[in-house]
């Protein structure tokens, strides 16, 4: 009985030992059929094979003068050579503000003399060329993406709300309506800044058109997942000059620098 018990426990024990042995190679197969894979993409880039023919990315940009969102449907006609269609919406934020708040009342924070948001909503096209090129799974590929295209400004209202004796105690106001005055004096009337869903009714658009250039750094060339860094300059013009601050020249031409962290998939 004590023997049996003995030989029944050394089975029990010695089963994960067993199970871990079994699925040791499982694994090592995976791997290696991936980098057969990698291996076989390389071989077909250098007889001129596309690995992936088309790539759709989401990214987060930070300007010189703002923050945005871009989409991205890429297809590539080469091993060199792609088109890049992009929208892009952001927004872009005037040198001069400065946010003010009062630790006496709760009000929302308020920038003086600022006459609107201006929110670019930009699409276009642009050309991508390889710069530079690793040959394994988690080399970098250097590109650079020249293009433009149309571009059109909306210009939310600001609105902002102050103490006025001729209302209820609360007002919203804004520079281009009849209280352009109290706007101009609402420092002197307890202001509070706009919400996100103020000055929307009194939307203006104005278009123009912008052209752009990056360098980006694609790491992990050879998986489907896309992870990239996007470095570049960007310039726009619109039909008409953008009024963004009270007492600051408007401007027609914005010029910047941007920085964006990318992601998508291949295919």
């Amino acid at each position: 009985m004590k023997q049996s018990l003995i030989l029944l426990a050394a089975i029990i024990f010695s089963l994960p030992a067993i199970a871990q042995e079994t699925t040791k190679p499982v694994k090592k197969n995976r791997k290696e059929e991936k980098r057969e894979r990698i291996n076989a993409m390389i071989r077909a880039e250098e007889e001129g094979v596309i690995a992936y023919k088309k790539h759709f990315l989401f990214g987060i940009k930070l300007n010189t003068d703002g923050y945005g969102i871009l989409f991205e449907k890429g297809y590539a006609k080469s091993i060199r050579k792609a088109t890049l269609f992009q929208l892009a919406i952001s927004e872009r934020k005037h040198q001069k503000e400065i946010k003010q708040s009062s630790f006496l009342t709760p009000n929302s924070p308020f920038i003086y003399g600022k006459l609107n948001f201006f929110y670019p909503i930009k699409l276009g096209v642009q050309k991508q060329f390889l710069l530079g090129n690793k040959s394994n799974k988690n080399g970098v590929m250097i590109s650079g993406n020249v293009g433009g295209g149309i571009s059109l400004g909306l210009l939310r209202a600001y609105e902002v709300e102050i103490d006025d004796s001729t209302s209820s105690g609360r007002k919203s106001v804004r520079y281009d309506s009849p209280d352009s005055l109290k706007f101009v004096d609402a420092l002197n009337r307890n202001p509070s800044g706009p919400g996100l869903f103020k000055g929307w009714s009194h939307l203006k658009m104005t278009p123009g058109l912008y052209a752009k250039t990056a360098v980006r750094f694609d790491y992990g060339r050879y998986n489907e997942l896309v992870s990239a860094i996007e470095v570049g300059l960007e310039a726009e013009f619109y039909s008409k000059k953008i009024p963004q601050m009270l007492y600051n020249k408007e401007k027609q031409f914005f010029f910047s620098a941007f920085f964006a962290l990318e992601f998508g998939k291949r295919k």
